[in-house]
């Protein structure tokens, strides 16, 4: 055999060779890809069933929640259904935190433009937003827990009633040390049931929520007295409007 032809036979050979290395690594490539759609879908759906499960079942607490328990030793906190609070301070609420409530998707881009555009530093979550960062995730600006609060917050406004969203803030909402809940915190503050508190101690406690830490409802400052009666306008504006309907008025 000449050298000619030898040298043919060892390029094939290791043309072959390369070819087979390259099908191998793209084999490689598409088991990974497979292997991550399919991962993916099954933490979808694992989240899925998580927010499809606390749309019917009270959630237990959050991460923060656990933070703070295991800080103080003990929280105050007391599950009520909706029906159990008065509706004055649902929309004390709305009117304090998120007017748009009832009519966003759970952004309220009006309120994120303003921010944009205005350079405040002041932040634009809604009520669903919040409700997320508490029941599901842990208190930060991280762009991680961003991502996650964006995804879980169209989850729960395309399954969970916009009643159902306020329901469970008003169950898990921080209103001062170790106290969550609007039930403990009426306790905490008026010595009444959710249920019965007025338009003047719905916004109080509504007047509170930014920092509960430093704001006491029984004891208002006078930047607290302002911001109750600013709050007690509000929610006779959204009841009178319609801002409300989606929670029963």
């Amino acid at each position: 055999m000449s050298r000619a032809s030898t040298k043919k036979k060892l390029s094939k050979s290791a043309k072959a060779r390369r070819k087979n290395v390259l099908e191998r690594v793209a084999d490689g490539f598409r088991w990974l890809r497979r292997k991550f759609w399919r991962v993916l879908a099954v933490v979808f759906l694992v989240l899925l069933a998580w927010v499809l499960l606390y749309r019917f079942v009270a959630p237990p607490g959050g991460i923060y929640m656990l933070q703070e328990y295991r800080r103080i030793g003990e929280i105050q906190r007391q599950w009520v259904p909706m029906d159990q609070i008065a509706p004055v301070m649902a929309r004390s609420v709305i009117a304090a935190e998120d007017a748009n409530f009832c009519l966003h998707w759970g952004f309220d881009m009006t309120e994120i433009r303003k921010v944009i555009e205005t350079g405040s530093a002041r932040g634009a979550s809604t009520l669903s937003q919040q409700t997320v960062k508490n029941v599901y995730l842990w208190h930060g600006r991280d762009w991680t827990r961003k991502v996650l609060e964006s995804g879980f917050t169209l989850m729960i406004e395309a399954f969970w009633p916009k009643r159902r969203i306020l329901e469970v803030y008003l169950n898990i909402a921080e209103f001062d040390d170790g106290v969550f809940g609007v039930e403990a915190a009426a306790q905490r503050y008026f010595r009444v049931s959710a249920a019965d508190l007025t338009a003047l101690q719905a916004a109080r406690l509504a007047a509170v929520l930014p920092a509960p830490k430093s704001r006491d409802a029984a004891n208002p400052t006078q930047f607290l007295r302002n911001r109750t009666s600013s709050i007690m306008d509000g929610a006779a504006t959204i009841a009178r409007d319609g801002r409300a309907d989606c929670i029963g008025g």
